[in-house]
């Protein structure tokens, strides 16, 4: 991968061995988004682990229920009208994505036999912007029962690192 606008004659090398070639290619292009450190997402994990831990004392909550709630709280979603006897597919295929995938029937539709299902994204597929606001969000719970983490110039740092 290259940045065609920084190394235009590597583009137009690779261009012509590609006319040269007799084959036929197919491409992809999209616009470049620096992906996320995984010393951000280990560092989330870390502190879920951390944050299930205390909290389990109160009540058995686990990583993934506090992952989960996260995924929730942030509302990064969208909702589908689907007929009632298609919901539950829906529902299951959706959660088939990843362990943040949820989804839940919030409503009736306008439409005879039809639901509205939300369907929210798993961080997997968030922006830099909004795996910050999750990281900043267990940083937060975090902090209010004392459990130490990051400093803010540390965790800019490691959100710098990351493509912030």
């Amino acid at each position: 991968m290259f940045d065609i606008s920084e190394d235009k004659p590597q583009a137009r090398r690779l261009y012509q061995q590609l006319k040269e070639s007799n084959k036929k290619y197919c491409f992809e292009v999209k616009e470049y988004r620096k992906g996320r450190s995984l010393n951000a997402n280990a560092y989330f994990w870390k502190l879920c682990n951390e944050l299930a831990d205390k909290l389990s004392n109160e009540n058995l909550t686990t990583s993934e229920e506090i992952y989960r709630g996260y995924i929730k709280t942030l509302g990064i979603y969208k909702d589908a009208e689907v007929s009632e006897n298609a919901a539950d597919t829906l529902m299951k295929a959706w959660s088939m994505n990843g362990l943040g995938w949820i989804s839940e029937k919030v409503d009736f539709s306008d439409r005879d036999g039809f639901v509205i299902v939300r369907l929210y994204y798993g961080s997997s597929v968030f922006n830099t912007k909004q795996m910050s606001r999750l990281i900043d969000l267990v940083v937060q719970d975090c902090q209010a029962v004392g459990i130490e983490t990051m400093t803010q110039q540390e965790l800019s740092l490691l959100k710098e690192a990351w493509g912030k």
